[in-house]
Parts: structure tokens; C-alpha cells; sequence
């Protein structure tokens, strides 16, 4: 076991109060979409547009740099992490049997990280770091929209809270990583 014991019981209590708990019909609802990639497609087909018909081939290196980061993110939490930790997700943990009820297909890969939260980090935090830095609103509103799926897959009972915490650090990690080596490479950030 890579927790300690003491973690992994607050760990259990925290997903517990979250999945089973803080419930309600229009949750229900939400944290299902909130949470599937589909939701987001035409955000993301939207914002490369935007970049495209805004910056041009500036647009084009920006997408490039997101879409690298997002990928590194997923790749890192998928195959490094996931493999290397072997933690079990809440949905196949034989001591919460009988408390947890996916409300989506309950994935055989590990648990920690959570890609879904450390994709979505990169990513907003990619995006408010190479384009919103004058727009602390518009990227306060990607942060939250990346807690939101993060938390989502607590919700639905894939995932216990340091897995989601985990995906954001390792996100935001990497996305503060490729955005310094780019600014030094020579890239120049619209303002």
C-alpha cells in the first residue's frame, strides 16, 4: 500500500460523503455530463478555432503546446502513475462493498491519479496561463470548470479525493512546466 492507513481512511470518508451523502437529483443529473469528454467536444472545437482565426499559426502553436500538455498529462497519470501506484478505484474496493454505486462505467485501470482531473487541469491551466493572464476572471472560470469534472468523478464513485488532487497537481505541474520551457524557447504570449 502506497497511503498510509490514516490517509486511506479519510480518503474513504471524504468519497463516501461525496458519493454517498452530498446527493441530489439534479446532481444526478449533472456529474455524468460533467465528466464525459463528449460534453466538452464543442468547447474544445471552439477554442481551437478561436486561437486559429485570432493568432493564425501563433493560434496553431498555441494548440499544439495545450494539446501537448493535455496529452503528457494523460499519458503521465494513465500509463506512469496508474501502473506504478496500483491502487484500487473506490468501485472495485472490496472494503466498500455494497456503499459504492457507479453511476458510470467503473474503469479496471488504477486509481491514482485521475486522468480526467489531471487532463482538465493542463489543459485550464495551459489555457489561463498562455492566454488569460489579464483575464484572472475568465481563468478563476477554467479552474473551477476543471474542479467541477474533478469533483464529478468523485461523485459518480470512480475516484476517492486524493486521486482527483492528484490529477490536478500533476495538470497544473505540467502545464506550468511546458508554459515556462516555451516562454524561454522564445515564444512570445499575446497579451
Amino acid at each position: 500500500m502506497i497511503f498510509p492507513e490514516w490517509l486511506e481512511q479519510v480518503d474513504r470518508a471524504g468519497f463516501l460523503l461525496i458519493h454517498r451523502t452530498w446527493k441530489n437529483a439534479f446532481f444526478d443529473s449533472l456529474m455524468p455530463l460533467m465528466r464525459n469528454r463528449d460534453t466538452w467536444v464543442p468547447f474544445y472545437v471552439l477554442l481551437a478555432a478561436w486561437l486559429l482565426v485570432r493568432l493564425k499559426w501563433k493560434g496553431l502553436l498555441l494548440i499544439a503546446i495545450i494539446g501537448a500538455v493535455t496529452g503528457l498529462a494523460d499519458l503521465v497519470s494513465s500509463s506512469v502513475l496508474k501502473p506504478v501506484v496500483g491502487r484500487d478505484r473506490p468501485c472495485h474496493e472490496v472494503q466498500l462493498e455494497g456503499e459504492v454505486f457507479p453511476m458510470v462505467h467503473c474503469g479496471n485501470n488504477g486509481s491514482f491519479t485521475s486522468s480526467h482531473a489531471a487532463n482538465h487541469m493542463a489543459l485550464a491551466a495551459a489555457i489561463s496561463m498562455l492566454l488569460l493572464r489579464r483575464r484572472k476572471w475568465l481563468a478563476a472560470l477554467l479552474y473551477f470548470w476543471a474542479f467541477l469534472i474533478g469533483y464529478a468523478q468523485i461523485y459518480v464513485g470512480v475516484h476517492y479525493p486524493t486521486d482527483v488532487l492528484g490529477g490536478f497537481l500533476l495538470g497544473f505541474l505540467l502545464a506550468w512546466l511546458a508554459v515556462r520551457i516555451a516562454i524561454r524557447s522564445g515564444l512570445q504570449v499575446p497579451e
